[in-house]
C-alpha cells in the first residue's frame, strides 16, 4: 500500500461545530474520503468520519460532514455498519505463520503415531536425496512414548538420506533425525545451550531426537537457510501473513519475534520499500540467548528506528524468560509434579535471572523496550524483578510480559505498580472452556486451576492487552474479545474493556497511542468496519461477526466485497 508521507500534525484547535460533531479547525481540511451512514465507536451520535492525508479530520453528523466535501472527495456509504478502531495484535508471528517454509510436511491433522508415520512416509516421496525436510504440527506426547522406538529412530527409519526438522505445535521443541543433528554438530556429548535442552535417554545417554527451545532453534537456523528460493519464499510468505491480518481487521502488529539471523529483517524492509505493507508493525529482534551479547547490541543499535512516520518501528526486542509448561521448561517456583526432564525440576531459563536486568539496562541505553515471554511463576517473578531494577533507575520505556500462565499471588499487583503491560492470548477453544486439565500432570490441580490470572491482574488497573500469538491460536481478534467476555469474572467481562485490550491498550504498550488505537481527531485513520455493533452482541455473535473493511492510514487494505 502507499504510505502517507505527510508529517503528523498536532491538532491545535477543536471546534464544536454542531451537536456531537468534532472537526479540525483549518481551512485545508477538505477530505480525501468521507465515510457516512455508520456508527462510530466511542462517539455515540456520530454517523460520519472524514479523512485527509491519512488522518481523521472530522467525526460527527452527516450534515456538518458536508463542510469537508469537495468535488474530489470520495464519499462511501457504510450502510449502517459499525466502525471500530483498527485492531492491534500485540503478539503475532505474522512472518512465519503464513510461510510455505516449514510446511513441507504438516502433521497437525494427525492424532496418533501411526498417522504421523503415514504422513511422513508420503512426504519422503517428494524429496530429493540430501534435501532438508521442514515440517510442522506434531504433539510431543504422541512421539515421546515409553514403549517403542525413540523419536530419533522413527525419523531415521523413514529418512535415512535427508535431514529432517519438524516443529512441534507450540514451536518450543523440534523433532529431528540423525542427519539434522550432525549438520548442527549436536552429539550425545554436546552440552545443552543456554535456553535449551537436548533430550537424552536417562540410562544410555543416547540422543532421543527431541530438542527443547533454543537447542531446536540451532537446527532450524540451518534448515531455514537451506531452502531454495529463500528470499522469494520469505517475501511471499510475509505478504500472505499481512493479507490474513488485514482480512481480520488488524491494522497494527506487535511482531512475535524477528529471527534476524535468518534474514527476516531484509524481507520486511523489502516489503516496506515496495509499499506493500498493509499494517503498522513493531518489529522485535530476537535475543539469541547463547550468542555474544555485545555483537547483538551493536546490531540492534544499527537497526533501531523510532520514526512513527514509518509503518515499521524497531524499538522493542523479544526476550524469552523461560519455556512452556507442557515441556517442563517454564521456570517455576516449586518443582514440577512430572516432566520430560527430571534433571530440570523447576524448568529452565532462556536468559538467566541474573542477566535479565543487565540485558534490559543495556537495551534501554540504545532506545529499546522489550516484549518478554514469561510463563512460569519464577520466570514471571524474575522478569518483574529485572524491570523493577530499571524503573528504580528511572527507565520509562514500555515493557510487556506475554502469556503469564502462572503468576504468584504476591506478584499480581506488581504489573500495575511497575507499569508492566500484561499480554494474554484467549483465542483457543480450551481457554474459552476454562479447560486446564492438560496442565495437571505437570503442575498439579491447584496450580493448574490458577492458570491465566487475567481478571486479577486486570482489576489492579494494569494495562492488559489481548493478542493472538498466531498461528498458535486463531488470528481473529473478535474470537479473543468474545472469549474474554464469555469468561466473565475469569476474563474481561466488560465488552468495552475487552475492546480496549485489542485497541488502545496495546497502542499504549507499543508507545503509539498518540497516533492510533482509538477514533480521534488527528490520529491515523486506522479502523475496521464490522457488520454489527459488537457492544450489543452476545459472545457467540461477537466471534461470528464479519469484518467488512479494514483501513490503514486512510487507505482501504481489505474489502470483503473484493474477495
Amino acid at each position: 500500500m502507499k504510505q502517507t508521507k505527510t508529517p503528523h500534525k498536532l491538532v491545535k484547535c477543536l471546534a464544536l461545530t454542531g451537536l456531537f460533531t468534532l472537526s479540525a479547525c483549518a481551512n485545508d481540511e477538505l477530505a480525501d474520503t468521507l465515510l457516512t451512514n455508520t456508527h462510530v465507536y466511542g462517539h455515540d451520535q456520530a454517523t460520519s468520519l472524514a479523512i485527509k492525508d491519512g488522518k481523521i479530520v472530522y467525526i460527527g453528523n452527516s450534515i456538518n460532514a458536508m463542510d469537508h466535501v469537495s468535488n474530489q472527495t470520495k464519499v462511501i456509504d457504510l450502510k449502517g455498519h459499525y466502525l471500530l478502531p483498527g485492531f492491534i495484535d500485540n503478539h503475532n508471528h505474522v512472518f512465519e505463520a503464513a510461510s510455505e517454509i516449514g510446511s513441507d510436511c504438516l502433521l497437525d491433522d494427525d492424532t496418533n503415531l501411526n498417522g504421523y508415520i503415514r504422513t511422513l512416509t508420503a512426504c519422503k516421496n517428494q524429496l530429493e536425496t540430501g534435501e532438508w525436510l521442514l515440517g510442522y504440527g506434531h504433539q510431543l506426547s504422541v512421539v515421546m512414548q515409553e514403549n517403542g522406538p525413540t523419536p530419533l529412530a522413527i525419523l531415521d527409519k523413514i529418512f535415512p538420506d535427508n535431514p529432517v526438522v519438524i516443529m512441534e505445535q507450540t514451536s518450543h521443541s523440534m523433532w529431528v533425525n540423525s542427519l539434522a543433528l550432525a549438520k548442527a554438530k549436536i552429539s550425545a556429548h554436546t552440552a545443552d545451550p543456554q535456553g535449551g535442552k537436548i533430550l537424552k535417554d536417562e540410562e544410555s545417554g543416547k540422543l532421543l531426537g527431541i530438542l527443547f527451545d533454543n537447542a531446536g532453534d540451532l537446527v532450524m537456523e540451518q534448515a531455514w537457510k537451506s531452502q531454495p528460493n529463500l528470499q522469494q519464499a520469505n517475501y511471499q510468505g510475509l505478504l500472505n501473513g499481512l493479507a490474513a491480518a488485514a482480512e481480520h481487521g488488524i491494522t497494527t502488529i506487535g511482531d512475535g519475534r524477528l529471527y534476524w539471523k535468518r534474514d527476516w529483517l531484509e524481507t520486511w524492509l523489502a516489503v516496506e520499500s515496495h509499499d506493500e505493507l498493509t499494517a503498522r508493525v513493531s518489529l522485535r529482534p530476537w535475543i539469541y540467548p547463547a550468542d555474544e551479547p555485545q555483537a547483538q547490541l551493536d546490531f540492534f543499535k544499527k537497526i533501531h528506528s523510532d520514526d512513527k512516520q514509518r509503518l515499521l518501528l524497531i524499538n522493542q526486542v523479544k526476550i524469552y524468560s523461560d519455556g512452556i509448561i507442557i515441556n517442563g521448561t517454564a521456570s517455576t517456583l516449586a518443582p514440577y509434579d512430572w516432566s520430560y526432564t527430571p534433571e530440570l525440576p523447576r524448568g529452565l531459563e532462556y536468559v538467566p535471572a541474573s542477566k535479565m536486568a543487565w540485558w534490559l539496562t543495556e537495551l534501554n541505553k540504545i532506545g529499546y523496550g522489550a516484549h518478554i515471554h514469561a510463563i512460569g511463576d519464577a520466570g514471571v517473578r524474575n522478569t518483574l524483578d529485572a524491570i523493577e531494577t530499571l524503573r528504580s533507575q528511572g527507565a520509562t520505556r514500555p515493557y510487556a510480559m506475554t502469556h503469564l500462565e502462572m503468576v504468584s499471588p504476591q506478584d499480581i499487583k506488581r504489573f500495575a505498580s511497575l507499569k508492566v503491560d500484561a499480554d494474554f492470548q484467549l483465542g483457543s477453544d480450551y481457554i474459552a472452556a476454562q479447560d486446564h486439565e492438560w496442565a495437571i500432570p505437570f503442575i498439579g490441580k491447584q496450580r493448574a486451576n490458577a492458570l491465566l490470572p487475567i481478571n486479577p491482574i486486570f482489576k489492579t488497573g494494569a494495562n492488559v492487552t489481548l493478542s493472538s500469538d498466531w498461528n498458535v491460536n486463531d488470528i481473529n481478534p473478535l474470537v479473543g474479545i468474545a472469549n474474554a467476555v464469555y469468561l466473565q469474572n475469569a476474563g474481561i467481562a466488560d465488552i468495552h474493556s475487552a475492546i480496549a485490550a485489542y485497541t488502545i491498550n496495546p497502542a499504549n504498550a507499543l508507545g503509539i497511542s498518540d497516533i492510533t488505537g482509538s477514533i480521534a481527531l488527528g490520529k491515523s485513520a486506522d479502523f475496521v468496519v464490522l457488520e454489527r455493533d459488537i457492544t450489543q452482541a452476545t459472545a457467540k455473535q461477537i466471534a461470528d461477526t464479519q469484518i467488512l473493511m479494514t483501513w490503514l492510514e486512510g487507505e482501504l487494505v481489505f474489502d470483503l466485497n473484493d474477495q
